[in-house]
């Protein structure tokens, strides 16, 4: 029985389940949102709003705080900078889990760990994929065009291509 057992073991010993944890809300702080699984997101959320409290906090013993369990200064300088203003006075509930399915390789039920409000970021990020997308298809298009003017060019210049006159 687990009574009163509280935390998420997630089928790691405890050094990998805190190295993963605090990979994973790293990523969540960087990334603002991302794919995993539906119990490793149940399990990172708290680590990651107690990040946010500490962010909100703003001085410099919560920032040491955060050096230490976040894995690089790139995700506590966002923290402190854009992320932490953004939540503003909220009293927690900075994240949002959506359920996405399954995996199909073993079943596994997929969440989306997302911060509250990056909807903005978010979409600045599909148009700028969209924009490289548009922009790889006209490079593509473009050495197609070129690769054909190229090969046509080499056919006539060849004398004939290799076919034979049939003899009569």
């Amino acid at each position: 029985m687990r009574h009163r057992k509280a935390g998420f073991k997630l089928g790691r010993n405890t050094s990998h389940r805190r190295a993963l944890l605090r990979n994973l809300a790293t990523s969540v702080i960087l990334e603002e949102r991302v794919e995993t699984t539906l119990s490793k997101a149940k399990a990172v959320r708290p680590q990651v709003e107690k990040m946010i409290t500490l962010g909100k906090r703003g001085d410099l013993a919560a920032r040491r705080l955060a050096l230490g369990y976040l894995m690089t200064r790139e995700a506590v300088d966002k923290l402190f900078d854009t992320i932490a203003p953004r939540m503003g006075d909220r009293n927690g509930g900075y994240l949002r889990i959506v359920r996405g399915g399954f995996r199909r390789g073993d079943g596994g039920e997929i969440a989306f760990l997302e911060l509250l409000g990056s909807e903005v970021v978010q979409e600045e990020k599909r148009k700028k994929r969209a924009e490289t997308r548009a922009k790889r298809a006209e490079e593509a298009k473009k050495a197609m065009e070129e690769a054909q003017k190229e090969s046509g060019a080499a056919g006539t210049e060849g004398g004939g291509g290799g076919e034979t006159p049939a003899a009569g």
